[in-house]
């Protein structure tokens, strides 16, 4: 069916659909049309969802994961192991990490990583605001789980420099992850391993 067939408003969703990540055209064209043909009281839920998430979600003000309130979940567990904190870059490999239920550490959300060839530099991320963590004394170790790519690995050599002269253990995810790889798209044993595989940062 060409574009000229489908109503304006129509159209518009099936354009707004194409810009998510791996949704192309048909994938665009058959969620249009389902939401079109579905009850009114689905795609009211479905609109309301969206509103919601963009209006009440915001970054925890400790860790910058995600959070509906000034602190999130995993921040206000006083079961946690406050003496670790993993590094992440984003709230995505966080998740993936919690997931494989290895995990009862502290975390903290760069908000990327550092990739000079594309601007991102350190003064990007939240490296500023994870020091003034550590320097209160209660920790112990930080792990390192940025990505296993070159410029994961070279986020985490560059805070394990500043780190250092803290006297804080500063571990790695053990290689259970392929180089190259990324977090988000690790399986889940694949993870466990590289979680309880971590090793001391070169």
């Amino acid at each position: 069916m060409t574009e000229s067939a489908y109503t304006l408003s129509l159209n518009e969703l099936i354009k707004q659909f194409s810009t998510l990540p791996g949704i192309g055209t048909k994938t665009a064209e058959r969620l249009a049309m389902h939401i079109l043909n579905c009850n009114n009281d689905e795609a009211i839920a479905l609109s309301a969802a969206i509103n919601n998430v963009k209006s009440r979600t915001s970054r925890c003000k400790t860790c910058f994961n995600l959070a509906e309130s000034d602190t999130c979940a995993i921040c206000s567990d006083t079961k946690r192991d406050s003496s670790v904190i993993c590094i992440v870059e984003q709230p995505r490999d966080l998740i993936c990490l919690e997931k494989t239920g290895q995990c009862n550490w502290l975390y903290h959300v760069l908000g990327g990583r550092i990739a000079p060839l594309e601007g991102i530099e350190p003064d990007h991320l939240t490296i500023n605001a994870l020091l003034k963590r550590l320097r209160t004394g209660t920790v112990k170790e930080v792990v390192m789980a940025t990505n296993p790519n070159i410029e994961g690995d070279g986020t985490a050599l560059y805070i394990g420099s500043l780190i250092r002269p803290m006297g804080i253990d500063i571990t790695r995810l053990g290689r259970g992850l392929s180089t190259g790889s990324s977090i988000e798209y690790a399986s889940g044993s694949s993870l466990a391993d590289a979680i309880n595989l971590r090793q001391q940062l070169p």
